[in-house]
């Protein structure tokens, strides 16, 4: 019996698919949106639009443990 069979590369490949839809993408795309979105065309803004929703649901799954809000800003009176 080989240590990689049909079964076993079908479940590695399932793992490594999933993994990158739920998790590598999102994470770089939320550090893209995070870095770009002041200044970013139009173009790119509905290219991120799209990913956005074609990522959701790894959005979703990364969202409670991200934090981009602004810093607080230091007031000299």
């Amino acid at each position: 019996m080989p240590i990689l069979n049909d079964t076993t590369i079908a479940l590695l490949l399932y793992v490594i698919l999933g993994g990158t839809y739920l998790l590598v993408v999102p994470l770089a795309l939320y550090f893209w949106l995070q870095k770009r979105w002041y200044v970013a065309s139009s173009f790119e803004r509905a290219f991120l639009y799209f990913l956005v929703f074609f990522f959701f649901p790894g959005m979703l799954v990364l969202a409670p443990f991200l934090n981009f809000r602004p810093k607080r800003r230091e007031i000299n009176v």
